[in-house]
């Protein structure tokens, strides 16, 4: 990434971060002791490169980080401002928490078959998946219950600190291959269904 005529130019996202880039290619020259795999088998190092970081998004800590341990704050905020009683919002936390059960399973089904020397399957485009589907859940709900209060920093607790996870999740859908790619991998490699046809040129 550091060769002469690697241009990497930060994208600015509306959280204010910058997660992703623009990478431009101007006449680099890459020796061969820095290829990996095969000559001519570029295309699978670039694929097993996404499904090791569906892994890490789906299975690892950003799986965490987004989902089961974001869930106890969200019920505290949710008592706080009186929600818990009102049946609609407990049947939204309960299928967050019932979701987030089901692709913990998946993701240690998939870093099972990981641990044993086989390459990530479309198990890790499923736990990716069932995050985002998660985090998508998340983020409807707290909208629902702050509205407003979530995207002005007024200092009340549990209401401003919410808008980075709210306005990162398209990013996350976005990151490992988009939900609609996902999709696709799950139909084909899991489910069986026939491929997308090509477009006639």
């Amino acid at each position: 990434m550091r060769a002469p005529g690697v241009d990497i130019r930060p994208l600015r996202q509306m959280t204010g971060g910058a997660s992703f880039n623009e990478v431009f290619f101007t006449e680099v020259r890459v020796p061969d002791s820095h290829r990996l795999g095969d000559v001519n088998g570029g295309w699978g190092v670039a694929l097993t490169t996404l499904m090791n970081e569906r892994a890490a998004i789906g299975g690892g800590s950003m799986s965490s980080g987004s989902g089961n341990l974001s869930t106890p704050r969200l019920i505290e905020l949710l008592r706080h401002h009186g929600k818990t009683d009102d049946p609609l919002v407990r049947q939204q936390i309960a299928e967050i928490v019932i979701n987030g059960r089901v692709a913990n399973f998946t993701n240690l089904r998939a870093m099972a078959k990981v641990a044993s020397g086989q390459a990530p399957g479309p198990e890790m485009s499923i736990a990716k998946l069932s995050l985002t589907a998660n985090m998508r859940r998340m983020a409807d709900l707290l909208a629902a219950v702050l509205g407003p209060k979530l995207i002005a920093d007024s200092g009340e607790w549990g209401t401003f600190a919410w808008a980075q996870f709210v306005l990162g999740l398209p990013g996350m859908r976005i990151a490992g291959g988009t939900d609609e790619v996902l999709h696709n991998i799950i139909g084909e490699r899991v489910l069986g269904l026939p491929k997308e046809p090509v477009a006639a040129r």
